[in-house]
Protein backbone atom coordinates (compact mmCIF):
# COMPACT_ATOMS: atom_id res chain seq x y z
CA UNK A 1 0.00 0.00 0.00
CA UNK A 2 1.34 3.40 -0.96
CA UNK A 3 1.69 5.98 1.77
CA UNK A 4 -0.98 8.66 1.11
CA UNK A 5 0.89 11.43 3.35
CA UNK A 6 3.25 14.31 1.38
CA UNK A 7 6.33 12.66 4.11
CA UNK A 8 5.28 9.15 3.11
CA UNK A 9 5.56 9.94 -0.85
CA UNK A 10 8.53 11.33 -0.41
CA UNK A 11 10.23 8.73 2.05
CA UNK A 12 9.08 5.96 -0.32
CA UNK A 13 9.84 7.61 -3.51
CA UNK A 14 13.66 8.77 -2.05
CA UNK A 15 14.26 5.27 -0.53
CA UNK A 16 13.62 3.44 -3.27
CA UNK A 17 15.86 5.98 -5.60
CA UNK A 18 18.42 5.26 -3.03
CA UNK A 19 17.57 1.37 -2.89
CA UNK A 20 17.92 1.58 -6.90
CA UNK A 21 21.55 2.89 -6.43
CA UNK A 22 22.75 0.08 -4.05
CA UNK A 23 23.43 3.68 -1.64
CA UNK A 24 23.76 2.74 2.66
CA UNK A 25 21.17 4.58 4.48
CA UNK A 26 19.22 4.37 7.19
CA UNK A 27 16.44 6.63 8.55
CA UNK A 28 17.41 9.49 11.41
CA UNK A 29 15.59 12.49 12.92
CA UNK A 30 12.11 12.87 14.09
CA UNK A 31 10.52 10.05 11.72
CA UNK A 32 12.88 7.59 12.93
CA UNK A 33 11.57 8.61 16.41
CA UNK A 34 8.50 6.67 16.05
CA UNK A 35 10.14 3.30 16.00
CA UNK A 36 10.83 4.08 19.45
CA UNK A 37 7.80 4.58 20.73
CA UNK A 38 8.02 8.45 20.64
CA UNK A 39 5.52 10.34 18.02
CA UNK A 40 6.30 13.65 17.06
CA UNK A 41 5.41 15.99 14.05
CA UNK A 42 8.30 16.77 11.66
CA UNK A 43 8.23 17.99 8.11
CA UNK A 44 11.36 16.67 6.91
CA UNK A 45 13.11 13.51 6.31
CA UNK A 46 16.39 12.75 7.57
CA UNK A 47 19.14 10.10 6.73
CA UNK A 48 22.22 8.86 7.27
CA UNK A 49 24.11 7.78 4.70
CA UNK A 50 27.55 6.12 3.29
CA UNK A 51 29.78 9.05 2.57
CA UNK A 52 31.00 6.90 -0.32
CA UNK A 53 27.62 7.04 -1.70
CA UNK A 54 27.83 11.12 -1.91
CA UNK A 55 27.48 12.06 -5.37
CA UNK A 56 25.66 8.74 -6.24
CA UNK A 57 22.82 10.03 -3.86
CA UNK A 58 23.03 14.02 -5.09
CA UNK A 59 22.64 12.62 -9.09
CA UNK A 60 19.33 10.41 -8.02
CA UNK A 61 18.04 13.50 -5.64
CA UNK A 62 18.64 16.01 -8.92
CA UNK A 63 16.80 13.39 -11.60
CA UNK A 64 13.77 13.44 -8.31
CA UNK A 65 13.81 17.30 -8.66
CA UNK A 66 15.09 18.42 -5.65
CA UNK A 67 17.88 20.97 -5.61
CA UNK A 68 20.86 21.02 -3.29
CA UNK A 69 20.35 24.39 -0.61
CA UNK A 70 24.20 22.91 0.72
CA UNK A 71 26.50 19.85 0.89
CA UNK A 72 29.99 19.44 2.47
CA UNK A 73 31.85 16.25 3.66
CA UNK A 74 29.56 16.22 7.01
CA UNK A 75 26.08 16.36 5.80
CA UNK A 76 23.68 17.66 2.97
CA UNK A 77 20.14 19.29 2.71
CA UNK A 78 17.87 19.46 -0.17
CA UNK A 79 14.38 21.28 -1.10
CA UNK A 80 12.03 20.30 -3.97
CA UNK A 81 9.61 22.52 -3.43
CA UNK A 82 8.30 22.54 0.07
CA UNK A 83 9.84 19.28 0.78
CA UNK A 84 12.99 19.04 2.57
CA UNK A 85 15.60 16.07 2.63
CA UNK A 86 18.58 16.02 5.60
CA UNK A 87 21.25 13.89 5.47
CA UNK A 88 24.01 13.24 7.07
CA UNK A 89 27.46 11.51 5.94
CA UNK A 90 28.83 8.14 7.54
CA UNK A 91 32.33 8.74 7.35
CA UNK A 92 33.22 8.64 11.05
CA UNK A 93 34.02 4.89 12.83
CA UNK A 94 31.03 5.83 15.04
CA UNK A 95 28.44 6.92 12.52
CA UNK A 96 29.65 3.56 10.13
CA UNK A 97 29.11 1.40 12.84
CA UNK A 98 25.62 3.25 13.63
CA UNK A 99 24.98 2.48 9.98
CA UNK A 100 26.13 -0.75 9.14
CA UNK A 101 23.88 -1.90 12.49
CA UNK A 102 20.81 0.22 11.36
CA UNK A 103 17.94 -2.71 11.34
CA UNK A 104 15.06 -3.06 9.13
CA UNK A 105 11.70 -2.32 10.98
CA UNK A 106 8.47 -2.36 9.95
CA UNK A 107 6.56 1.54 10.03
CA UNK A 108 3.62 3.15 9.39
CA UNK A 109 5.43 4.22 6.52
CA UNK A 110 6.77 0.41 5.13
CA UNK A 111 9.90 -1.39 6.13
CA UNK A 112 12.97 1.25 6.37
CA UNK A 113 16.41 0.93 8.24
CA UNK A 114 16.27 2.99 10.82
CA UNK A 115 19.64 3.61 13.30
CA UNK A 116 18.94 2.48 17.02
CA UNK A 117 17.26 4.22 19.88
CA UNK A 118 20.91 4.66 21.27
CA UNK A 119 22.55 6.20 17.73
CA UNK A 120 19.01 8.67 17.93
CA UNK A 121 19.88 9.56 21.20
CA UNK A 122 23.64 10.43 20.60
CA UNK A 123 22.73 12.21 17.13
CA UNK A 124 20.54 14.56 19.15
CA UNK A 125 22.90 15.33 21.39
CA UNK A 126 25.26 16.27 18.85
CA UNK A 127 22.95 18.50 17.22
CA UNK A 128 22.31 20.04 20.72
CA UNK A 129 26.08 20.77 21.51
CA UNK A 130 26.58 21.99 17.82
CA UNK A 131 23.31 24.64 18.58
CA UNK A 132 22.15 24.73 22.05
CA UNK A 133 19.02 26.73 20.89
CA UNK A 134 17.73 23.27 19.36
CA UNK A 135 15.73 22.85 22.18
CA UNK A 136 13.77 20.29 20.62
CA UNK A 137 16.78 17.62 20.45
CA UNK A 138 16.77 17.61 24.32
CA UNK A 139 13.21 17.02 23.89
CA UNK A 140 13.48 14.27 21.86
CA UNK A 141 16.59 12.41 24.15
CA UNK A 142 13.88 13.35 27.22
CA UNK A 143 11.02 11.45 25.13
CA UNK A 144 13.28 8.36 24.32
CA UNK A 145 14.83 7.61 27.10
CA UNK A 146 11.39 7.61 28.78
CA UNK A 147 9.94 5.39 25.95
CA UNK A 148 12.74 2.83 26.25
CA UNK A 149 13.98 3.31 29.48
CA UNK A 150 14.12 -1.10 30.09
CA UNK A 151 15.85 -1.85 27.06
CA UNK A 152 18.93 0.96 26.03
CA UNK A 153 21.97 0.04 26.36
CA UNK A 154 22.88 3.32 29.19
CA UNK A 155 26.35 2.58 28.77
CA UNK A 156 26.73 3.16 24.67
CA UNK A 157 24.41 6.45 25.55
CA UNK A 158 27.19 6.80 28.29
CA UNK A 159 29.76 6.85 25.82
CA UNK A 160 28.31 9.35 23.32
CA UNK A 161 27.96 12.11 26.47
CA UNK A 162 31.11 11.46 27.38
CA UNK A 163 32.68 12.05 23.94
CA UNK A 164 30.99 15.77 24.15
CA UNK A 165 31.57 15.87 27.65
CA UNK A 166 28.10 15.91 28.75
CA UNK A 167 28.13 13.53 31.75
CA UNK A 168 26.26 15.37 33.89
CA UNK A 169 23.74 16.45 31.38
CA UNK A 170 22.66 12.38 31.38
CA UNK A 171 22.99 11.78 35.19
CA UNK A 172 20.46 14.45 35.25
CA UNK A 173 17.95 13.28 32.17
CA UNK A 174 18.20 9.69 33.64
CA UNK A 175 17.03 11.14 37.39
CA UNK A 176 14.41 12.79 35.45
CA UNK A 177 13.42 9.57 33.40
CA UNK A 178 13.27 7.54 36.35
Amino acid sequence: MMPTSRLGRQLSEVTAALNAIGAGFALIGGLALASYKVVRATQDVDFLADSGSADAIEAELMKLGYRRLHRDADAANYARGDERLDLIYAHRPIARRLLADARALDTSLGSLRVISAEGLIGFKLQAFVNDAQRTQDMEDIRALLRANRGTLDISQIREYFRLFEREALLEGLLHETD
